[in-house]
């Protein structure tokens, strides 16, 4: 029987929310996402799967997840269904403004599993929960206070990188077999690819494969090939005067009708309206 606790709190329009999030059962997100704002992730007790960069981690007790805007990833239950988190969204803006420079230094440069050494765990985890602890008794002035517990966290973390940087990647076989095919794709998303080409190329089955790659990566198989394609089209209308006909065979659509609705299915705008947008 699934068991779920979750206390929520928000400061500002979406500027910040601390999410603290307890849950037993199997779960897994219903759909890989994307946020405007950076997300912190701290993993009290058990373990997740989790995938992002396309790669396949496994998060565990004391394991520090940092995402950057629009990284694309999902989460979903390990063996281990016992789990508690601290989630953050943040805007830059919460931040004060002489301070925001700190999120062009390492690790928050990209998205990372961070491996903290335990001495840092503990401290992290007190932050966390102070956090909480003042979005949730709200005393006068929380706001001020929960910004320099962020930023007080943020300078931590950074120390810590500065010494050593670690992304660990699961050594289980068949997660680090789906992180090679999902790499394999982006390298190869222009090309002609089929589930039976690369269940073949990997040596498992094509029914296997099928259904293993959307519980670790949160995507369907061909699902996930269209999503890669229409990412590498958005870097090419933010960055490039291209026609749009040429974007899209380049990345892999044969005729620019499918382009356009797969484009506008997953982004919510067609390609051009996006490079209006964008521009």
């Amino acid at each position: 029987m699934n068991k779920t606790n979750n206390d929520k709190y928000v400061i500002g329009e979406q500027q910040f929310s601390i999410h603290h999030i307890y849950r037993t059962g199997f779960t897994v997100m219903p759909r890989p996402h994307v946020h405007e704002s950076y997300e912190l992730y701290y993993l009290l007790r058990g373990e997740r799967i989790y995938f992002m960069n396309g790669k396949v981690y496994i998060a565990r007790k004391g394991d520090l997840i940092f995402i950057i805007p629009h990284e694309l990833h999902s989460t979903a239950s390990s063996q281990l269904e016992e789990t508690e988190r601290i989630l953050i969204h943040f805007s830059p803006t919460f931040l004060p403004q002489q301070d925001r420079d700190i999120l062009g230094l390492p690790p928050y440069q990209q998205s990372a599993l961070l491996r903290l050494p335990v001495r840092e765990q503990i401290e992290v985890e007190r932050l966390f929960l102070q956090m909480n602890t003042e979005c949730r008794n709200q005393q006068p002035l929380h706001d001020r206070c929960v910004q320099h517990l962020l930023l007080e966290l943020l300078i931590l973390v950074h120390r810590s990188e500065a010494v050593e940087r670690s992304e660990p990647v699961s050594s289980h076989p068949m997660h680090q077999k789906m992180t090679e095919i999902s790499s394999f794709i982006q390298d190869h998303y222009h090309e002609p690819l089929t589930l039976e080409q690369i269940a073949a190329c990997y040596f498992i089955s094509p029914a296997y494969l099928s259904r293993i790659f959307p519980k670790l990566t949160g995507f369907h198989f061909s699902e996930y090939i269209r999503v890669v394609r229409v990412r590498a089209a958005q870097t090419r209308l933010r960055t490039t005067k291209d026609k749009i006909q040429h974007i899209a065979e380049d990345v892999g659509f044969g005729h620019a009708s499918h382009f356009n609705k797969i484009f506008k299915k997953i982004t919510g705008l067609s390609p051009l309206q996006y490079r209006k947008q964008v521009r």
